[in-house]
Order: structure tokens, then sequence, then C-alpha cells
């Protein structure tokens, strides 16, 4: 008699709408897997990015659009398809709902004043920045924890909520980029208002 194969994170008696062998089989090199040196080389690109951030630059055109390109390609990277059975959907839109309202706190945690030449100026103090770096480690940090013990832990959970192994790395790299795009949307938002408003020439910065 053949052992059957299990997909670790969901029985076929809880969920039936998953089939362990093929699940297992071709989410395995994704979603069980460790993290790449493309994983950790793009995690520290944002780690750069942040820092960078940390001296005051203007909030120009550049300063826009060259994050986004990055989001846009970071989302290209990794997400290729929606999974759908189960409650991987809740999963992924829990966690992009969390990406999004840290980048709207990180953005109002952005220290935004108004320049001498009518351009914003936004610098990233250490509550902005801890948020920003939090949200791009994510995946790191779950992937450190599923090797280093929390496995059944999320196995149990996971098989509990009817989540498949595919929802979580989309949910965790869906979470990083809607922070960083919303952080960086609230900032531009900010910085416009703060000049073309009666308050121009105000600091408008927060901690």
């Amino acid at each position: 008699m053949g052992v059957a194969v299990v997909n670790l994170w969901v029985e076929d008696g809880i969920n039936p709408r998953f089939n362990p062998c093929s699940d297992d089989r071709a989410f395995r090199a994704v979603d069980h897997g460790g993290m790449t040196t493309t994983d950790y080389l793009i995690n520290a690109l944002f780690v750069f990015v942040v820092l960078r951030q940390a001296r005051e630059r203007q909030l120009d055109v550049r300063s826009f659009v060259v994050p986004l390109v990055v989001v846009f390609y970071v989302a290209h990277l990794y997400v290729h398809s929606i999974p759908t059975a189960g409650n991987d959907l809740g999963l992924v839109a829990l966690l992009t709902g969390v990406g999004l309202m840290l980048g709207v706190l990180g953005g109002f945690a952005t220290h935004v004043r108004a320049g001498s030449d009518g351009v914003a100026l936004a610098r990233v103090g250490w509550l902005a920045g801890g948020l920003l770096i939090a949200g791009i480690s994510a995946r790191m940090v779950f992937v450190f924890a599923v090797h280093h013990g929390a496995e059944p832990a999320i196995r149990s959970f996971s098989i509990a909520h009817h989540i498949g192994a595919a929802a979580w790395p989309l949910a965790l790299v869906s979470m990083a980029l809607f922070e960083v795009a919303a952080r960086l949307v609230t900032v531009q938002l900010r910085g416009r208002r703060l000049c073309d408003g009666p308050i121009a020439g105000l600091s408008f910065a927060s901690q």
C-alpha cells in the first residue's frame, strides 16, 4: 500500500476543494522553501531606499515615480496568480489591509515641510522607518519562523481556517507592497496640500 502525500498546510478532509498531492508538488518550491538570494536582495533594496529617505529630500516627480516603479517590478516578480480556495482571499485581504494601515500611518509619521522654492521636503523619522522596515521584512521573518519551530503552529492555524500554502507568500508580499505604495501616496498628498494650501511655509511634520 502506497503512502499518501499530504499537504502540510491543508488537509483534504477539512477542505475538499484542495488536492493534497497536486497542490503540494506545484507550490513546494515557492511556499515551503526558504528565502532565495533574490528575496534577500529585494528586501535589502527596500531597506536601503528607506535609509536613504532618512535624509531630507524633495517631493518631486522622481521621488514618486522611482519607488512606484520598484513596487510594480516586485509585484511582477512575486504575484503570478491569486489563490481563491478556502479562506485564501480573506488572508490576502486582511494582510493587504494591514499594509495599507501601516503605510498611511508611516505617511503621517514622515516629516514633511514646505521648502523655500515651493517644493515640499520630506524626511523619514524613526517611527516611519520602523513601520516600513517591519512591513517589508514580514515575509523574511515569516520564513525564518517556519524553519525555526513555528511550522506546526502555522500549519494548525492554516488547517483550522482553511488557508492554503499559496496564500501566505502572496498575502505577505501584498502587505509590503501596499504599505510602501500607501505611504508614498500619503506623503505626496501631504506635501502637495502643504505647498498649495493656506498654511504653506509652516511645518507639517510629525513623529
